[in-house]
């Protein structure tokens, strides 16, 4: 059991550290992408004349954002899941049949991790959006397009970050059929906690 805990911490720790980072980075990004809607309806409908990159924009910082949230979302639970099957069995089989489920989800996201690595460095990744621009210099008078797999930098990202809370996960569950599920830290967050999920 110490073995399986020891194995557990790094995991666990790296988790709640990074995903609080990833957290506070989502909200910016969905700030931003409200901020992008915003402005194009206004010049779109107000001032008759669209914007070329807000939807580049809101749909850039919509990808991070999912990419930075998802692994949170799957490591407390949030994912939609037809658990009916699971609640009917006896509670070891139903933890055994979980874990079985872990490692399956484990082999999509390795392949997942394989696309996403393909996306950001193969064909694809080689072209820039089509609206974005970023400054050069402090003096702003270069600008370069945004690379089209920094977008496809938050697949990736997201798959990796899902794969180390899949193993989190999966440590657990082994820990949990062992006996040991009352020395495990609750994943679930505080009930005052700001952020509805």
């Amino acid at each position: 059991m110490a073995l399986l805990t020891g194995l557990l911490l790094p995991f666990q720790l790296f988790n709640d550290i990074v995903l609080r980072i990833g957290r506070a980075i989502g909200i910016v990004a969905i700030a931003l992408m409200v901020v992008a809607i915003l402005i194009q309806v206004f010049f779109r409908y107000v001032l008759n004349n669209a914007l070329p990159w807000p939807d580049e924009a809101a749909r850039f910082a919509m990808l991070w954002m999912t990419g930075l949230l998802a692994p949170m979302a799957y490591r407390r639970g949030g994912f939609v899941a037809i658990d009916m099957a699971l609640r009917m069995l006896p509670q070891r089989l139903s933890a055994a049949l979980s874990l079985v489920l872990l490692f399956i989800a484990g082999g999509v996201l390795i392949v997942a991790i394989q696309i996403g690595w393909s996306e950001v460095t193969g064909f694809g990744g080689r072209f820039d959006t089509a609206s974005l621009y970023i400054p050069t210099s402090f003096d702003f008078s270069s600008f370069m397009r945004v690379p089209r797999s920094w977008m496809m930098a938050s697949l990736l990202t997201g798959v990796i970050l899902l794969l180390i809370v899949n193993i989190e996960l999966i440590l657990r569950s082994i820990i949990t059929l062992a006996g040991g599920a009352d020395r495990l830290k609750p994943l679930a967050p505080p009930e005052d906690e700001i952020m509805a999920e």
